[in-house]
């Protein structure tokens, strides 16, 4: 449930930002009229993130064996590199968002095409909507009840938030958000990065080369359940969902979760260091 309320929180709060910008640009230039066209492009991306998750419950739920397994590698995998791309791009380019949203709409609005500005806020929500599809996908594979108990908690918190900060009543410092959130969207990516390894595992199409590097998940209980500290048990099976723990990983999980730690920490923390 964690892992599903960080990200729903984390990228529900980028969205929000961003039309935060474009909503208060608007008004700072006294087009209030242009506000249907955000609304547009807002109820637009939602209608289009819910298809997403439709088409995405839909193709999972006609697959089993060595299919399935293909297909929960390919969506960790996937969500992995949406949300590597969007580290790389916060890293560079945090600083200059509130610049480059007021000259998209500075632009649209000079050359009278106002549905840029729908465009404009429809990507802004729509982005969000399908990394959030993707990851909270992978991790309602494996706990669907956990899953929704987390994203509606996460939304709930960015609505509350998002109307304070709207309100004026707490002003986000918005470079340090992405700079923090960084780190944690990295945590998740190397366990979608591990958890895609260990599907194609599975499905023999990656070599474990060490089928267990180590194994320290606690025998089962005598009554048939997990304790707690396996992988399947209360602790770690959350921690699976969150940061894709593996008690008994082979050594190719364990290579893609260091070398993805190593590639992408080091780059971020050069990043923003520069700054």
């Amino acid at each position: 449930m964690l892992a599903s309320f960080l990200i729903t929180f984390r990228e529900g709060l980028e969205a929000a930002l961003i039309i935060g910008i474009i909503a208060a640009y608007v008004a700072k230039l006294g087009r209030k009229d242009l506000n249907r066209y955000i609304n547009i492009g807002i109820i637009s991306a939602l209608v289009a993130s819910l298809a997403v998750a439709f088409l995405f419950k839909v193709v999972y739920g006609e697959l089993q064996g060595t299919a399935e397994q293909l297909f929960e590698g390919a969506a960790a995998l996937t969500a992995a590199i949406v949300l590597t791309y969007m580290i790389f791009w916060m890293a560079q380019n945090s600083k200059k968002i509130k610049g480059e949203v007021q000259e998209k709409i500075d632009l649209s609005i000079s050359k009278g095409q106002m549905f840029g500005i729908a465009a404009l806020s429809f990507v802004a929500v729509f982005r969000e909507g399908v990394e959030t599809v993707l990851f909270l996908g992978t991790l309602a594979i494996q706990s669907p009840a956990d899953t929704i108990m987390g994203f509606i908690l996460g939304l709930a918190v960015v609505i509350v938030l998002s109307f304070i900060m709207f309100k004026g009543i707490y002003r986000l410092d918005v470079n340090r958000f992405f700079r923090y959130t960084s780190i944690l969207l990295i945590l998740f990516s190397a366990g979608l990065v591990a958890t895609a390894v260990h599907e194609f595992n599975e499905a023999d199409i990656i070599p474990e080369i060490v089928e267990h590097v180590w194994d320290i998940n606690p025998p089962l209980n005598s009554d048939g359940s997990y304790p707690p500290l396996h992988e399947n048990g209360l602790i770690g099976g959350s921690l699976k969902a969150l940061i894709g723990y593996n008690g008994n990983p082979s050594l190719t999980e364990v290579m893609a979760y260091i070398g993805y730690w190593i590639i992408i920490g080091l780059f971020v923390y050069r990043s923003y260091r520069k700054r």
